[in-house]
């Protein structure tokens, strides 16, 4: 098995992991505020992290440094706006909102780094919006921010944030080893969320239930720990253009395991609107880039 097969099938599953963490999260948020429960959650897997990567901490580039600051404050701003708006909207709505990041990273590569888009991109653009309108304005209600409920908004800000960060750490990862990177990132990451909270959580509080327990387990090990190095190793061998297709699957995982663990489900115009975010995304990924991955992978190292 080629290395980017391996890589393409590890971020597979990684993608059906944070799935399936949407529901255990909105779950663990009757037993803690968003910011404590992210807070605990990320200090955790920075402890195994550290612990697994010692050695290779003890021999860290400058440039890994600044690197894993970057990503690791963008991985803090993503998944506190997704925590947060985790509270005001469903874990199936939330995470098709998060998954027009995967729309945003060719819009974000052309603005910022001067990378062409085509009528297919900007088709999958179009088609990601119309879904966006159908997914949260209510109906007989104009386009406007008042008619986007909170979670929405913050949902939003969490895919700009994540479309930063998978842009970022592919750049980064031709560069330096993902031993230095996921570490750090997700230490960084860990600290401003324990700084954040008495500024921002005037309720901060966590109950350590059981489910508690297992949410943290579950996110901490599984959807921090092995995904964040899984994705930091792949990230190597695939261009972001496709690790950002592979990461649309994750509000199909999500509103599937949603479904069968507490039947939750969308409305049919929410489920329509969910049905364009997701042509969207794949006409930009699958036809919106006609570069090869090796040439792809190239212009990204440079």
């Amino acid at each position: 098995m080629s290395r980017s097969l391996k890589a393409h099938l590890l971020l597979l599953a990684a993608t059906f992991i944070w799935g399936a963490t949407f529901i255990v999260i909105k779950n663990a948020l009757a037993d803690a505020t968003p910011l404590v429960f992210n807070a605990v959650r990320m200090a955790f897997a920075s402890v195994v992290l550290c612990a697994i990567f010692f050695r290779q901490l003890r021999r860290l580039p400058v440039g890994a440094l600044r690197a894993g600051f970057e990503i690791g404050t963008l991985m803090w701003l993503g998944y506190e706006f997704q925590t947060a708006g985790l509270l005001y909207t469903s874990a199936s709505k939330s995470a098709f909102l998060t998954g027009v990041s995967v729309v945003l990273v060719p819009l974000l590569l052309a603005v910022f780094w001067r990378r062409h888009v085509n009528r297919f991109t900007i088709a999958g653009v179009a088609a990601a919006l119309i879904g966006l309108y159908l997914l949260c304005v209510p109906p007989n209600q104009g386009l406007s921010l008042a008619s986007l409920n909170r979670g929405d908004l913050l949902t939003l800000a969490c895919a700009l944030a994540f479309a930063f960060q998978i842009i970022i750490l592919g750049r980064s990862a031709q560069h330096y080893d993902f031993a230095h990177l996921v570490p750090i990132e997700i230490s960084v990451c860990a600290l401003w969320m324990i700084v954040s909270i008495p500024i921002a959580d005037r309720h901060a509080f966590i109950r350590f239930t059981p489910a508690m327990c297992a949410a943290l387990a579950v996110t901490a090990l599984l959807g921090t720990v092995a995904c964040f190095i899984v994705q930091a190793w792949a990230q190597r061998f695939t261009p972001p253009t496709h690790t950002a297709l592979i990461f649309s699957l994750e509000p199909v995982f999500a509103g599937l395991t949603s479904y069968l663990l507490i039947g939750e489900r969308l409305g049919p115009r929410a489920f329509l609107g969910a049905a364009f975010i997701l042509t969207g995304v794949l006409a930009s990924e699958l036809l919106g880039h006609v570069q090869k991955p090796e040439e792809e992978l190239a212009e990204e190292a440079s």
